[in-house]
């Protein structure tokens, strides 16, 4: 069940710019920030990795998220590159894990469906939907932080979307407990009335007649017509 309030921080992970992204979800969305942390200057990969880590934690210093996230890494014919960029992911994903936020992890493909409704759209559409649904503008410089709110609407979606499923798995249990219910109520009247219409019967005896249980029972006997010859 969602909490009052839930912030969503975003992740784009990358080896020269990481972007993010801050929602907040109560009865709707909300920006709170965006922008990007400039890695190009750094002198190995490893100190961008200790960067990253650094300034992951002090976004979660100042929003205190209650959930990360993050991009999954594309699959790419470098390898090298893929290392790399999965280490950055891995550093971003350290420093939630050090302060237990629950991380979540979506695939490219996933969050560009969930924001703009097509899997190969562009940064430039992506941006063009995030600041359509967020109502906000932005210069295009930050399209690694739009990318990074696209992943925190693709959450709010996706959780939005299993809450709409649960109440509708919900309701159908209880018209299910209520048709048994009434199944079982209806069932147990027949019953009853066909144990009093037993008794009245086994009332008359050897010595009874259908003429003396229809004489007293007359609202359980139908009457039929006569038809002219």
């Amino acid at each position: 069940m969602r909490s009052s309030q839930e912030i969503i921080l975003g992740i784009d992970p990358g080896t020269r710019i990481l972007g993010y992204g801050v929602i907040s979800v109560s009865k709707g969305v909300k920006l709170l920030d965006l922008g990007v942390v400039n890695l190009k200057k750094e002198g190995s990969h490893f100190l961008v990795l200790q960067k990253i880590i650094a300034e992951v934690s002090k976004l979660i210093r100042r929003y205190k998220p209650t959930l990360i996230a993050i991009e999954a890494p594309f699959y790419g014919k470098n390898p090298q590159v893929m290392l790399k960029l999965g280490r950055a992911q891995g550093a971003a994903i350290s420093a939630g894990l050090l302060k237990d936020i629950p991380i979540y992890e979506y695939a490219p493909r996933s969050v560009k469906l969930a924001v703009g409704g097509k899997g190969s759209a562009t940064k430039e559409q992506v941006a063009q939907m995030v600041q359509h649904i967020l109502n906000f503008k932005c210069e295009v410089k930050y399209l690694d932080a739009t990318d990074a709110l696209a992943i925190a609407l693709c959450h709010y979606q996706s959780e939005k979307s299993l809450t709409t499923l649960a109440a509708k798995e919900d309701n159908k249990i209880r018209i299910a407990k209520i048709n048994s219910k009434l199944t079982r109520k209806g069932a147990s009247q027949s019953l009853s009335m066909g144990r009093k219409t037993l008794s009245s019967i086994k009332s008359l005896g050897h010595s009874g007649s259908w003429e003396e249980f229809v004489k007293s029972n007359p609202g359980r006997t139908i009457k039929t017509k006569k038809t002219a010859k």
